[in-house]
């Protein structure tokens, strides 16, 4: 089935680490249709590809991770999509894997990094709390919410191109809006090395924004309610708390709780507002 095949690997600036990696895809998988995204690279991806059966895709500037897999979903023939990193941390060994599992009838099969995988610690506690809250929301186990290794069908994979973003949480949205359309997600175990050569485009101030962001975008991907509505409540049950406490203390109503019974209510509106608009954004999904 590899004439049906389409790997993407995002790129920026690995030349030595495809000079490894695309020898080993071909040997792996004959006959797959492999594409490498080059996103702006300035070093000697362009002259490494030329060494071997791929297409290459060429952005003028860096656009981001999720830039270079948009670009590469649109032009791959394939019927099946891989995608996975192009710094060697993902090993193609796993590739007959993650298509025996996608065999069986899902949708999209993603490998889930196991213990010591992660390039540090605080990605591996990040990860560790994106994937529980995930669990929380869609009601079923998520392994590795941030694995950008990962088999799917194109056909349902670019239907939601529109959603995902240009930098580096594509695979959290892909993921999230997987569940939210009812659509089959399964995880296998693998284990990815830390990287040897090149350096990280990832920096941890970065990190630490994205993490707020990610998990606001769990939320308001899946179930925005099921997200707002713990936090309102936690507002109301403190203001009526507060409230109780300074009338049978002081026989008054205070400031504070008005303002926290006031920004329950607010949260609440919020949160049933943007369930709204997340029903009218699947709306076309199958």
């Amino acid at each position: 089935m590899t004439d049906t095949i389409s790997i993407i690997l995002p790129a920026r600036n690995e030349a030595a680490s495809l000079r490894t990696l695309l020898p080993e895809l071909v040997a792996i998988l004959p006959g797959a249709e492999i594409i490498v995204v080059n996103d702006g690279s300035d070093d000697d991806t362009l002259a490494v590809c030329a060494e071997f059966p791929v297409r290459v895709l060429s952005h003028p500037y860096p656009k981001g991770n999720g830039a270079a897999i948009k670009s590469g979903a649109r032009a791959a023939n394939g019927e099946v999509l891989i995608f996975m990193d192009a710094d060697s941390q993902h090993k193609p060994q796993d590739i007959p894997a993650l298509l025996a599992k996608f065999a069986e009838g899902y949708d999209m099969v993603v490998g889930a990094r196991q213990s010591g995988s992660h390039a540090g610690s605080h990605r591996a506690v990040a990860n560790d709390v994106f994937s529980r809250l995930a669990t929380w929301m869609t009601g079923r186990q998520v392994e590795d919410l941030t694995s950008g290794f990962r088999v799917v069908k194109a056909d349902k994979f670019r239907k939601f191109l529109y959603l995902l973003p240009n930098g580096f949480s594509y695979p959290t949205t892909i993921t999230m809006s997987f569940f939210r359309a009812g659509l089959s997600v399964a995880y296998l175990p693998i284990h990815t090395p830390r990287r040897t050569t090149g350096r990280s485009h990832i920096s941890p101030f970065r990190d630490g924004v994205r993490f707020l962001l990610i998990i606001f975008k769990i939320g308001t991907l899946y179930s925005p309610l099921k997200l707002f509505f713990p936090i309102s409540m936690a507002f109301f049950f403190s203001g009526l708390g507060y409230y109780l406490f300074t009338f049978v203390v002081y026989n008054r109503f205070t400031n504070m709780s008005a303002l926290l019974l006031t920004t329950s209510m607010l949260v609440f509106l919020i949160g049933l507002i943007s369930e709204q608009i997340t029903m009218l954004i699947y709306k076309d999904s199958d």
